[in-house]
């Protein structure tokens, strides 16, 4: 069961030309989208590049593979306006994709689950941000509650809210073993969250160079999923070596990539230990 899992492709049109000719090529079982899939947070383009470039290439996909088209699963990112998210869901009645944050959907003998959210960023941009496990800031970042949305959201609920809190509500009473969960945000300190923030300082206290969810890790070490697919951090595998990171028994894995070129990763779920991620 061939799958395909990109993330971070920011709009650019081609990593999306890559993709859909990977597709048509290679006919995967499943392909996963992990966020950061728009043009720019806010831009008038956000519509125009959803309406008129992605939703139509994968009409265009569909007519061509007929019964070969691909299960598609996808979430929004951290630089992706919430603003968009009603005509994803406005699409899926064209049965081109499933729009899956926060819900979890079944793909043969297993369980897909989204999630958006990052822990708190220094960007302005705050659709798809959430305390991780408490209010605590790192140096250098804005609350959520304080930064831009492209959506309402009162004031109080943003306050109080957590990833930790909705991983918690998302899956509660569920068995996770055949789970692939879809994330943005990657892990805590592990080789998929390395920023570049070396020597860096704010107010003379170093920044964390792990920029990752501790919810998440902590989340994956105790329910321990099939497979985890996240993004978020473009330069981690470049600076670590390492797009994957076995938790426990969970195959963890990076489609984020600081290149111009696709991050494309294969993986079968059916054989979780056989995976690759090629550049294209």
């Amino acid at each position: 069961m061939n799958c395909f899992f990109v993330s971070d492709l920011h709009g650019k049109i081609s990593r999306y030309e890559s993709l859909f000719s990977q597709i048509r090529e290679e006919k995967p079982a499943a392909v996963f989208l992990g966020g950061d899939l728009f043009p720019s947070f806010g831009s008038l383009i956000e519509g125009d590049f959803l309406d008129d470039f992605l939703a139509k290439g994968f009409l265009q996909l569909k007519d061509d593979l007929r019964q070969d088209y691909p299960k598609v699963f996808l979430i929004l990112g951290n630089d992706d306006g919430r603003a968009g998210e009603e005509r994803l869901i406005d699409w899926m009645n064209e049965e081109i994709w499933s729009y899956i944050h926060g819900k979890s959907v079944e793909f043969g003998p297993y369980t897909v689950y989204g999630y958006s959210y990052v822990p708190p960023t220094p960007f302005l941009n705050k659709d798809w941000e959430r305390y991780d496990i408490s209010r605590f800031v790192d140096p250098g970042c804005i609350p959520p509650e304080e930064g831009w949305h492209s959506v309402d959201e009162p004031r109080n609920l943003i306050e109080h809210a957590t990833i930790q809190k909705d991983l918690t509500a998302l899956t509660e009473g569920k068995d996770l073993s055949k789970a692939i969960l879809l994330f943005h945000t990657p892990p805590y300190q592990t080789a998929l969250d390395r920023a570049a923030l070396d020597g860096k300082m704010i107010d003379h206290v170093p920044l964390d160079v792990h920029v990752g969810s501790i919810a998440v890790k902590d989340f994956i070490m105790k329910h321990q999923p099939l497979i985890t697919l996240h993004g978020h951090v473009h330069e981690s595998a470049s600076i670590t070596g390492s797009w994957l990171e076995k938790l426990g028994e969970t195959v963890a894995i990076s489609a984020a990539h600081d290149g111009k070129d696709l991050a494309l990763v294969r993986f079968d779920p059916d054989d979780p230990q056989e995976i690759t991620r090629e550049l294209i």
